[in-house]
This record gives structure tokens, sequence and C-alpha cells, in this order.
């Protein structure tokens, strides 16, 4: 580059030693200025600093603390998640119990118990939406996340945290009550598997029971109809308690292995039964012959009545003869259709047949008993009725001594019934004078009179046994 007259020449800066040894220490005009801008840096740079962590984000403008308030309010949001967490399992683990008891008990207590899970379960619900509405509300990974706003984010989650933490309480305070109803529902439970299975059994064992007596020639078609009721419940058992309940199918299971055990008890018993049936099919019919014979002694009997005693001492007996001999003619009649039925094999038929023969029979033996037992208590009374008498006194005396006992006067309610005894005695006493006396109604007072004391003394003992 040329310079031109009269101008300074153009040339380069001096290196920086020539410039200090030329002017001193005074620094050149450039310096001056370099000077002068770094002097201005600080407060420029306060003035950027705001804009540069707006865009920068804020953990740096707050430092610690900021950190500090978003852990605490992570802190908050991982408490809540815990106790969520918690309470869905104490509600899953309650719900099952609500289930097992439900299943098997219907009673007040336990319909109270789900109306009352129920209501729980909406508590549940409104404090899990209380915690999911502060977990959404706040995002704590956000670099521009504002002091005020972490501590909003962890008072919500913390207040969150403990109404879960609350409601839990209460489920477990809830299901500690449920203690009873889900025992009583586990041992139903307990119970289902083995009393099915003792059902089955039941049933298998009836039926073999039924195939042996089968073997034996024994058709019982009763017991095979009664079994074959139970398959109908057979079939609701197969189909499980998850189809029909738990408590009907516990029901159901005893129900038929009751019935299936009484089938089988039947079967085992009925070749037993059939020769029990035939021997009393021989037996009634030797005891209808025998009275047939007896029947036929009454008439001499009566002959010797009439002829020794009053009319009033045998007119009760005179149709026993006819009355005898009809019985047994129907009794017969009823054994032949007891036979009849043995050997169709229809054996509660049989049975009941063979029990209106032998009430028949009774009958019959009383009414030919009655005549000849007549004949020897008049044949006594007649040689000496003294003994009857002092029979009937002794029993009055006896009730008056247990009247007496431990009183000075007796008891209104004991002493007027037996001075009524004595009078009703002394006038029977009085029919045996005559010619012709009344012997029977003589002796059928005395029983009067000796039951009237019997009565006495049985409401006495009473009485004393009692406290009275």
């Amino acid at each position: 580059m040329t310079a031109t007259p009269g101008t300074p020449a153009t040339r380069p800066y001096p290196p920086p030693s020539t410039a200090r040894a030329r002017h001193g220490s005074a620094p050149p005009r450039g310096a001056l200025r370099d000077a002068l801008t770094l002097m201005s840096l600080p407060v420029l740079a306060a003035l950027a600093l705001p804009a540069a962590f707006a865009g920068g984000g804020t953990r740096r403008w707050f430092g610690g603390r900021a950190d500090g308030r978003r852990a605490d309010a992570q802190a908050a949001k991982d408490a809540a998640a815990a106790a969520f967490y918690e309470l869905d399992t104490a509600q899953r683990d309650l719900r099952i119990s609500i289930e097992t008891i439900t299943a098997v008990d219907d009673s007040p207590a336990a319909r109270r118990a789900v109306s009352d899970f129920e209501a729980l379960g909406r508590r549940i619900d409104e404090a899990s939406g209380q915690y999911i509405q502060a977990v959404d509300a706040h995002d704590l990974d956000r670099d521009d996340l504002e002091a005020g706003t972490a501590a909003r984010a962890r008072a919500e989650l913390t207040a969150a945290r403990d109404e879960l933490v609350r409601v839990r309480q209460d489920l477990e305070r809830f299901g500690t009550s449920l203690g009873p109803l889900l025992g009583t529902a586990e041992t139903a439970l307990a119970r289902l598997a083995p009393a099915v299975e003792r059902a089955r059994q039941s049933l298998l064992a009836a039926s073999n029971a039924l195939d042996a007596v089968r073997g034996h020639g024994l058709r019982a078609d009763e017991l095979a109809a009664r079994l074959a009721a139970l398959s109908p419940d057979l079939t609701r058992l197969n189909q499980g308690a998850g189809q029909h309940g738990v408590a009907p199918t516990l029901e159901r299971a005893e129900r038929v292995q009751r019935e299936a055990g009484a089938i089988r008890a039947e079967a085992e018993r009925l070749p037993e039964k059939a020769a029990e049936i035939d021997h009393r099919l021989v037996s009634l019919r030797t005891r209808a012959q025998a009275l047939t014979t007896r029947a036929g002694q009454v008439q001499p009997v009566l002959s010797e009545l009439r002829r020794r005693f009053a009319a009033t001492c045998w007119q009760d007996l005179q149709h026993v003869p006819e009355q005898a001999a009809e019985s047994v003619r129907q009794a017969e009649l009823k054994l032949r259709e007891a036979q009849a039925a043995r050997d169709a094999q229809r054996w509660p038929d049989a049975t009941s047949l063979l029990s209106t023969v032998r009430a028949l029979l009774n009958t019959t033996d009383d009414a030919v008993s009655a005549a000849g037992d007549r004949l020897t208590r008049l044949n006594a009374v007649q040689k000496d009725p003294h003994q009857e008498i002092e029979r009937t006194r002794f029993a009055i005396r006896d009730a008056q001594r247990l009247a007496m006992t431990g009183r000075t006067t007796p008891d209104p309610r004991d002493a007027r019934p037996l001075d009524d005894a004595v009078a009703r005695l002394e006038r029977a006493i009085g029919t045996l004078e005559g010619r012709h006396p009344d012997y029977w109604h003589f002796l059928t007072e005395t029983d009067a009179v000796r039951q009237a004391a019997a009565r006495v003394v049985s409401r006495i003992r009473e009485e004393r046994g009692t406290g009275h």
C-alpha cells in the first residue's frame, strides 16, 4: 500500500510490548474500551439470568430448594401409590371372603355384610378417584415445575394417601367383624366335598344291596322305586355347588345320604323281614286255631254263671261266643290276604295285615279270657268275701296313714275322698246280704274304692316329691 504526501502513513499497530513502552502505564484507547466492556458484564449478566432460566428450566433458578420440594412431592406420590395398592389388595381379599359367605349363607347377617361391603366399595371408589385425580393433575417430571405447584401436589397426594389409609383401616375392621360368618361358611365349604362323596357312596351301596336282595329271589320293588327317585338329586350333585349353591347342595347331599342309607338298611334286612313275616303267618294262624277251640269253651262257662249267680254277674258276657267266632273268622280272612301280599312281595301290605290280625286275636283272647276270669273271681268272693273286704280296707288305711304323716289334721283334699271310699265300701258290703247277692257289683265297687285310695296316694307323693 503507497503513502500520500502530507498525510500520515498508514501502518500496523505496534505489538503490545512496544505500545506499553511508548505510552508508559496508560493503556491505549482500545484497551480502555475493552476494560469498560468487561466492567459492564456483571450487570448485563444479572439482567440476562431470568431469560436464561426461562429458556433452560427453573431447576437452575431454585437450586436445592426446588429439588427438595420436587422430591417431597414425589415421595408423597409414592406413598399414595403404595396406599392405593394396599387398599386394592385388601379389597380383593375381602371380596373373596364376601363371596365365600354369600355362597353358603343367606341369613340376614350375611345380607347385611354384603350391603356393608358395597357401601365400603363406594368409599373405596371415592378415595381412589381422589388419588387418581391428584396424580393426573401434576406432572412432577416437568423441568419448569414451580415450587408452589410442587407444594400443592405434595399436599393433595398426601391427603389422598391419608384417605386411602383410613378407608383401608375401615375395611380391615369390617373384615375382622366377618370372622364368625366367614368361619361358618368355610366350615360348610370344607364339609361340601366329603358330603357329596358320602352321598355318592351311599347310593352305590344301596344299589349293591338291592342287587344282592334280587339274588335271593326278592324283588324289592318299593325300595327300587325309592332309589330311582333319588336320581334327579344325584344329577344335581354332579352338576356341583356352582350351579345350585353351596347350602342347597350340602343339604341335598346329606338328605340323599340319609335316604340311600335307609334304603340300604331295609334292603339288607329284607331277607330277615321275609322270614319274620313267614314266621308270623304261621304263629298267628296257629293262634287263631287255638282261639277257635277256646271260644267253644265259653258257652259252658256262661251256663255255670247263669245257674249260680244273679243275671247282673254275667249279662255282659252272653254275646262273647258269637263275637269270638266272628273275630276269629275275620282274622283268618286277613291272614289269607297277608299270605297273598307276602307271595306278591308287597311287604308293607303284608305287615299291615298281620298287625290287623294280631289286634283281632288280642280282642278275642281278652273276651274269651274274661268269661273264665269272671267265674274264678265270683267263686272266690262267694266262698270268702272277707278277703276282698280286708284287701280294700288295707288300701284305705294305707292312704290314711300317708295323708296324716307330718300333719295333725288331714288335708281336706285327702280326707274327703278317703271318707267317701270308706262309706262306699260299707255300702258294697251291704249288698252281700240277701239270698242272691250281686257279687259282681261288690267286686266292681271294691275295685273302684281301691282306685280312689290309690289316686290319693299318688297325689300326696307327687306333691311331696316336688316340695309343695
